[in-house]
């Protein structure tokens, strides 16, 4: 294998925004695609909560707003993703910028400040099949919010703010049928990466 060029960080970083509704497959996915290609997997979510369990003074700001019911900022969740790529950029094949954008502004913001984004991979999944995901995985995983009222509304929000994101980056956009089993969902991933990567 060829060592990775030194000009890796003054030319465009590979952006990969990964969405999908919750239990559609994407974070499984995006460890496959990170061990395959060496990609960066970045979840603003895990972002968040390690910032406040690193007990930094944003961390307990956030931790604040969190506690309290409110949405962290725009703002904030652009300059955690900065930050973590602006640390990688120099190691990574790319980014895989999982659950994120999640409405419009997001993703105008972050081409602006950050870089524009190379491919949007879409997991687009039944809220059925969601739905019987994310139950069996409230038996196990002790999070709050795998319950049927708490998944009807996150269902809800996300296909409100899903569809002006799609259509505002749908010349980049790959619709991947998140229906299927993983191996399927990975094979057309790999197909869509696969001319990313020659291009």
């Amino acid at each position: 294998m060829a060592p990775s060029s030194t000009s890796t960080k003054s030319s465009k970083p590979i952006i990969i925004f990964v969405i999908g509704g919750p239990g559609s497959g994407k974070g499984t996915i995006c460890e496959r695609l990170k061990t395959k290609y060496g990609f960066t997997h970045l979840s603003t979510g895990d972002l968040l909560r390690d910032e406040v369990a690193s007990g930094s003074e944003l961390g307990k700001e956030l931790n604040q707003i969190m506690q309290s019911g409110k949405l962290v900022s725009n703002q904030h969740v652009l300059n955690l993703l900065k930050r973590s790529i602006e640390k990688n950029l120099s190691k990574s094949k790319g980014f895989l910028i999982d659950g994120y954008p999640r409405e419009i502004n997001q993703a105008i913001e972050f081409e602006k400040q950050i870089a524009p984004c190379s491919l949007v991979l879409y997991f687009h999944c039944s809220d059925t099949v969601m739905m019987e995901r994310l139950i069996n995985r409230g038996k196990t995983s002790g999070r709050v919010d795998d319950n049927v009222e708490t998944i009807k509304k996150r269902l809800q929000i996300f296909h409100s703010n899903s569809d002006p994101i799609l259509e505002y980056l749908k010349p980049k956009l790959a619709k991947i049928d998140g229906d299927k089993s993983i191996e399927s969902v990975l094979e057309s991933v790999e197909l869509v990466i696969a001319k990313l990567m020659h291009v």
